[in-house]
């Protein structure tokens, strides 16, 4: 059983990261960047919270939450966005007849997750939150954002500040495409 963890609310700015089940391309192959576009605005509008930086790959996705408010359940906030999501992802995996994703993913919900009503498993059960306590950090955790797309195994641009679903073009090119953040130095 994974141990569950309260974030404090105590701490305003959090590095967050979760992933598809399986490391399954899910946000690519149903093209749903716009669930999390989507997430975004809820955060901003519903839990009074700013997006720093974020990046979503095909099968991951990256961001920096910045709470103006203390209050807040970052556990229950990062689990209804995860949930919210499957759920779309789902109906569109079901309307592309990705029937083989689709099987992989009912048969991996747990006898425990079944009872609960859980039909399909979209994310990794956990995720991962990290306070940002410094400057530093900050940007290391910014940078660390921008590089993924063109970092490691993935080639998915030729330049970092091309890729479509990051906050790289509005820091580095003044591109608000998606994206219309808190300066990081009000953090």
């Amino acid at each position: 059983m994974a141990i569950r963890y309260k974030h404090s609310d105590v701490y305003s700015t959090y590095f967050c990261t979760f992933t598809c089940y399986n490391w399954l391309h899910l946000f690519e192959i149903t093209n749903s960047y716009d669930l999390v576009y989507n997430w975004f605005s809820i955060l901003k509008n519903e839990c009074n919270s700013e997006i720093i930086a974020y990046v979503i790959m095909p099968n991951h996705m990256h961001c920096i939450l910045h709470f103006k408010e203390t209050g807040f359940n970052l556990n229950k906030i990062i689990s209804n966005g995860k949930r919210f999501m499957a759920y779309e992802i789902i109906r569109r995996l079901e309307e592309k007849e990705e029937n083989i994703i689709l099987k992989l993913l009912s048969e991996s919900v747990t006898e425990r997750e079944k009872k609960k009503g859980q039909l399909h498993k979209v994310f990794k059960d956990s995720f991962d939150a990290k306070v940002i306590f410094s400057d530093k950090f900050l940007h290391q955790k910014i940078d660390y954002i921008h590089y993924n797309p063109v970092s490691g195994k993935w080639r998915l641009v030729r330049n970092y500040t091309d890729y479509e679903h990051s906050s790289a073009a509005f820091y580095e090119l003044d591109k608000h495409k998606h994206f219309k953040p808190l300066h990081y130095t009000d953090v």
